[in-house]
């Protein structure tokens, strides 16, 4: 920055500047000295090449204050008047970034505007304390300014009064000076670090992230909550703790889904790389959890006249508007593409008993599979010692699980036989068009079997298949009319639906169980 000091006090600025192709805009007067950022001589040709405009230590753009109107040599100057502007002594910016600052007021009754002012001279700045970090949001409520720094909550009163005195008397705005009272923190040592964009609002509650300290956080009447805590401890802990990675920072975007009442959370790494690992889900007030997650990946997300929208990039179209929960397209379909939705639980009945896990078993609509049932871990049994220390070093099994072989829904694994020739042919092409054909018309009549769930009384029940031979020892696993199933003290399992069954439309499970006996 340089300072010139002219005799005129009532003055205009004189700029020059060049675009991105070294074109100049508007040269303005000639002669200024390269020393304060002026060209030094006539101004170039316009048409000359581009080449040879000078770039290094001589900068194209400049500002001059002038007297004259035009900036031209004899043109008409201002006349001498009171000082238009303040010489500061430092006249170097700075950075606050735990402050805050207003303007003069507004008026509508009498046309007073004056949020174009910013007197130096009055109380017109807040601060927070800069040992929390940088202000990153502030959300207006009723008579209360929310100010989210890095590292704490505070709010802070509006006075009101500040503004609309002039109306109708009282203290007169130039006595009062409290506009932002008193700063007073919320209990807990919480912020929104510096990801504002995970911010949603619904009637009076706040939802933030503070991935310092692990915790996805919900603002109230009652105070600050740690709704990461309801059931979701681990997942958060870990999740939220390489959101940043390799020097490249993520982002946590939240939004509010008006259209099913609940907090969407969409954890981002890296996110401008195309192998950036992502995790959507929703926070539900009803039942106080998180019940499902996301195959989509939003850029932005927020809710309009009672519908959910999200902006993504999709086919090289940038920044599309989508809207959710629509019935114009598949269910599990965001962004054009299609995914399974799928379910993951655990089974664990009569936990202090080793278990032999028979059958699998479920209560909703046709076309759910088992993708995979397995075990818990398989502790380690056996051990070398280390050649240097002689400490044990624990020798881990190939595989830690029990597992099963998948279970096909009712039309997956549905085939047909046929009873003069003994052929077997399966059931997912029926599926696909040819069952009524088969079995209404032709004679003899073919016999249906099921490799998968099959159906009685609008329940599905399927044996589990032990595929886990790596594992076991011997008789621990018989086949045939004896199968044992899986042992295990518990078990994990993901249910699927399939791509055959009705696709595009609602699939609906209400409960899951399986049969066991105690393990011998």
């Amino acid at each position: 920055m340089a300072l010139i000091e002219v005799k005129y006090f009532n003055s205009f600025t004189l700029k020059k500047s060049i675009d991105t192709n070294f074109q100049p805009q508007w040269w303005g007067s000639r002669g200024i000295p390269p020393t304060v950022g002026g060209w030094g001589g006539v101004a170039p040709d316009p048409l000359e090449p581009t080449e040879v405009f000078p770039q290094a230590n001589n900068p194209l753009n400049w500002a001059v204050e002038e007297a004259r109107i035009r900036g031209g040599f004899n043109n008409t100057s201002t006349s001498l008047g009171a000082k238009a502007y303040l010489v500061e002594e430092e006249p170097q910016g700075s950075i606050r970034g735990n402050a805050m600052i207003y303007s003069g007021i507004f008026n509508s009754r009498n046309g007073v505007n004056q949020t174009n002012q910013f007197p130096v001279g009055s109380e017109i700045t807040k601060a927070t304390d800069p040992a929390n970090g940088s202000i990153q949001r502030l959300y207006a409520e009723d008579t209360n300014l929310i100010i989210f720094s890095e590292k704490k909550v505070n709010r802070a009163l509006i006075d009101k009064d500040a503004i609309y005195t002039a109306e109708g008397g009282g203290v007169p705005v130039s006595q009062l000076n409290l506009v932002i009272g008193q700063i007073v923190p919320y209990a807990g040592n919480f912020g929104i670090a510096d990801n504002p964009e995970s911010f949603a609002v619904y009637g009076y509650r706040k939802y933030f992230v503070d991935k310092n300290r692990n915790a996805v956080l919900r603002l109230s009447r009652d105070g600050i909550t740690e709704v990461s805590n309801y059931g979701m401890i681990d997942y958060f802990r870990d999740t939220l703790s390489i959101v940043d990675s390799n020097n490249l920072p993520g982002k946590i975007v939240g939004g509010w889904d008006i259209y099913t009442k609940q907090y969407t959370l969409s954890l981002q790494q890296n996110d401008d790389t195309p192998q950036a690992i992502y995790n959507t889900l929703q926070f539900d007030e009803k039942v106080l959890g998180w019940p499902s997650f996301y195959t989509f990946k939003p850029r932005w997300m927020f809710s309009l006249a009672n519908r959910f929208y999200s902006v993504n990039n999709v086919s090289g179209q940038k920044d599309n508007v989508w809207v959710h929960n629509s019935t114009d397209v598949d269910r599990a379909s965001f962004y054009d593409e299609k995914s399974k939705s799928n379910i993951t639980f655990v089974a664990n009945p009569s936990v202090e008993t080793s278990k032999v896990f028979k059958t699998v078993n479920y209560e909703g609509s046709n076309g759910w599979g088992v993708k995979s049932f397995v075990s818990d871990i398989t502790g380690s049994d056996s051990f070398e010692l280390d050649l240097f220390t002689g400490e044990p070093i624990w020798l881990l099994p190939p595989k830690l699980r029990d597992t099963t072989n998948p279970v096909l829904s009712y039309y997956e694994g549905e085939y047909i036989i046929d009873p003069q020739q003994g052929t077997p042919t399966f059931g997912q092409a029926i599926a696909r068009g040819g069952y009524q054909t088969v079995f209404g018309t032709q004679d003899p009549p073919y016999n249906r079997e099921y490799a998968g769930f099959v159906r009685k009384e609008n329940k599905y029940y399927a044996n589990l298949v032990n595929n886990s031979t790596d594992q076991t020892q011997p008789g621990e696993v018989r086949f045939g009319p004896d199968m044992t199933g899986i042992k295990a003290y518990y078990c994990t399992i993901t249910i699927e639906n399939d791509d055959y069954t009705n696709p595009g439309g609602a699939k609906e499970l209400f409960a899951v169980n399986t049969t066991f006996v105690a393990s011998s």
